[in-house]
């Protein structure tokens, strides 16, 4: 729909991101959540292996990047895989795809929301977690594109912080390469274990599918922003991995509460402790204000659906942004952020997010050659992959996460069976280009 022709009530949201701003978009949610959040539990699981759980995560991370590319320039709608499990494998399917997106990314947010918290000010975890909430919504409710320039604004700061980390731990006397050799503490099912809690760390590239509405040219746009945010991911986060290893080791790692700010700290760069803290919570802002523009589009399109309350539905005349979801979502990542502890969310995110890829993978697989699927190999590796570290979690979040999808499939087959009709399928519905 051409501008000329909006309505005062658009259902429409404006198509005005391009490969940079999709690629920072997608960086912003990665960074801080990887580096900052998981990097410990993760270390904790894999011992010496941890750079190999991170090879894992990265292979499979690549594979629903590609099938999610592929799938988004089909189908560019606000949404991501909840639009792609609904058109290529069914409406229950899109569903369940859609319900692990929004539990799975609120648990994320509310990890991210207290990671703010707790480097900002200890003392005040919750609090400040609930005002970046509130905060960040704002941003994002007065336009993307007000969204997209602070997240490059906070890329640009991580980035640099994260330089001068990798510098100082590199020249420091304390460190030793030989740490980074695989050691007698290697298991399996630690290193696949430390790879679904990474995954945690590469999932950000959702946001570009989620925003597939309001991306220019999306065909060509997604496929290349998604490959493009990957690989400078994981880039900066095997680097930085191995500077903590080679300084920490394994075991330093492992208990180490802030591992960044301990990296410097025993790097004899002391006077980089406040500069690292500072850029924690500027890279947990950065992933949170991405994430709760994610959560919000499939919140939308779910509404679009009638599976959410259809008011969710609703596009603000001016901003051009699902302004209710918006809102909405932020209510429940500040419920979530005041009662929520930072360990189990990120298992319970990784869990929902892998099984959310995994329909992904399932949907890229139905696609035809026409249709530009992706080389066959590629969605089989990452439903695998998907299924397998979601299974190799934690017991306490994979417990969790099968509840909270059995209570979401429970709700899809009672209103199913009572409703007079269709919950939706078709409303809103974009055709692909």
């Amino acid at each position: 729909m051409s501008k000329t022709n909006r309505t005062d009530t658009p259902d429409e949201l404006a198509r005005s991101v391009g490969v940079t701003d999709a690629v920072v978009i997608g960086l912003g949610s990665m960074i801080g959540a990887g580096i900052f959040a998981a990097l410990a539990p993760a270390a904790r699981a894999a011992g010496s292996g941890l750079l190999l759980g991170l090879a894992i995560a990265a292979v499979v991370a690549y594979c629903n990047a590609t099938s999610s590319a592929r799938l988004a320039a089909r189908y560019p709608a606000s949404g991501g895989t909840y639009v792609y499990g609904r058109e290529r494998l069914g409406e229950f399917w899109g569903y369940v795809a859609g319900w692990c997106f929004v539990v799975g990314k609120t648990a994320s947010c509310a990890a991210m929301a207290l990671t703010v918290g707790a480097y900002a000010w200890p003392e005040h975890t919750t609090a400040v977690a609930v005002a970046a909430v509130v905060a960040l919504t704002g941003v994002n409710y007065r336009g993307i594109q007000k969204s997209a320039l602070l997240t490059r604004v906070i890329v640009s700061i991580v980035l640099a912080v994260l330089a001068a980390a990798v510098v100082a731990a590199f020249t420091s006397e304390t460190a030793d390469v030989a740490r980074l050799e695989f050691g007698s503490d290697i298991t399996v099912s630690g290193v696949m274990q430390a790879a679904g809690l990474l995954f945690f760390a590469f999932a950000g590239y959702a946001r570009i599918a989620t925003l597939g509405e309001e991306v220019r040219d999306p065909a060509r746009t997604i496929p290349r922003a998604i490959p493009l945010a990957l690989a400078i991911a994981l880039l900066v986060y095997a680097v930085v991995v191995a500077a903590a290893l080679t300084v920490l080791g394994p075991r330093g790692l492992s208990e180490a509460s802030a591992p960044l700010s301990g990296m410097v700290r025993a790097a004899g760069a002391g006077w980089l402790e406040p500069v690292v803290r500072v850029g924690a919570v500027v890279a947990a802002l950065g992933s949170l204000l991405a994430l709760i523009l994610g959560v919000s589009r499939t919140t939308l399109a779910m509404a679009r659906d009638r599976h959410l309350p259809h008011t969710l539905a609703a596009v603000h005349p001016r901003f051009a942004v699902p302004h209710r979801a918006e809102i909405a979502v932020g209510v429940i990542v500040a419920v979530a952020a005041a009662t929520a502890d930072i360990r189990v969310a990120i298992g319970f995110s990784s869990f929902g997010v892998l099984l959310y890829y995994a329909v992904a993978n399932a949907s890229a697989w139905t696609l035809t050659a026409s249709e530009g699927r992706p080389a066959r190999a590629i969605p089989v590796i990452g439903l695998l992959g998907c299924l397998t570290l979601a299974f190799t979690l934690p017991l306490t979040s994979v417990l969790a996460g099968a509840g909270v999808v059995a209570i979401g499939a429970a709700i899809y087959t009672v209103r199913r069976k009572f409703s007079t009709g269709s919950p939706g399928r078709g409303r809103g519905r974009r055709e692909p280009c």
